[in-house]
């Protein structure tokens, strides 16, 4: 099991490269590449028409570092219900699927629709999604990359309370799944976004399973608010989560989606608070070996 770290907030204030090598540094096995930018961005380095040398340079510098790229995330969110728009945001998902690839991950976590209030449109987003999952099987044919589907949430009606939405619950990332029924769509479970949910971590893990579970996005929350920090600041009991991963026999990597750690710290503080994201990280995948 590799240990795996997101570039999104030392990348955005530092560079990639920075970001990477700092990863590297602090004692993780690999790094997540957030591709945010693609559509968020059009100076963004793989918005360029040299993308794919881009990419082979910045592999080329990582592996230098002994640091593999393990899994990405594409741009989200991932449709606007506006035909035009979507078209361009379904192309970005396939250059950050190009990149990854490039860069040598293994899989890309790609959000699905839920431009439409779920409780609303369960039905419609179950159809409206499936059909977009298998539309990016031939890419990941084309470039030896798993999309992962991700457990999401919503704030309905403008509130800022968490609610359900597309595979937030255990039951319904099964049914996506086994419907778009290809080893190329596996699921990424984010493990803060389970908690918003109110849902039980262990139960959702077993659930699923370990030929659907494929992925992480771990992170801690308070249960009222997508934090995104490190485990053990806050709420989630991440020792009853390693159980239930030490009970399915999981497969995948440990990747951190705790960016906000970083909140606040000034850069030259990010090369400490790495290495103490990473022994973190270390003593989580010690409590899943040990239960196996």
């Amino acid at each position: 099991m590799l240990l795996s770290n997101l570039t999104q907030w030392v990348g955005s204030n530092l560079s990639e490269k920075e970001a990477i090598k700092i990863i590297a540094d602090a004692g993780f096995d690999a790094y997540d590449i957030s591709l945010f930018k693609l559509t968020r961005e059009e100076s963004y380095q793989f918005n360029s028409p040299d993308y794919v040398n881009i990419a082979k340079d910045l592999r080329k510098y990582a592996d230098s570092l002994g640091i593999v790229c393990n899994q990405s995330h594409a741009p989200f969110p991932s449709s606007t219900g506006k035909e035009e728009e979507d078209k361009v945001i379904f192309d970005k998902i396939v250059r950050a699927m190009e990149v990854a690839s490039i860069l040598g991950a293994k899989i890309i976590v790609v959000h699905p629709k839920q431009h439409l209030i779920y409780p609303d449109h369960p039905e419609e987003l179950f159809e409206i999604n499936v059909e977009f999952y298998k539309s990016l099987i031939p890419y990941c044919e084309k470039f030896g990359i798993k999309v992962a589907c991700e457990n999401m949430w919503q704030c309905n009606n403008g509130n800022k309370v968490p609610s359900d939405s597309t595979c937030s619950r255990a039951w319904e990332f099964n049914k996506y799944l086994d419907a778009i029924d290809s080893e190329w769509i596996v699921g990424c479970l984010d493990i803060g976004h389970v908690s918003l949910m109110n849902a039980d971590i262990p139960t959702f893990i077993k659930t699923m399973g370990n030929k659907r579970l494929q992925a992480l996005h771990v992170h801690d929350t308070d249960f009222k608010s997508d934090k995104h920090t490190l485990p053990f600041m806050e709420k989630i009991d991440f020792i009853a989560m390693c159980k239930a991963l030490a009970h399915i026999d999981y497969k995948g990597d440990l990747t951190f989606e705790a960016d906000a750690f970083y909140r606040g710290k000034p850069v030259e503080l990010y090369p400490a608070a790495t290495k103490f994201m990473c022994e973190v990280g270390k003593y989580l995948i010690s409590q899943i070996e040990e239960n196996r």
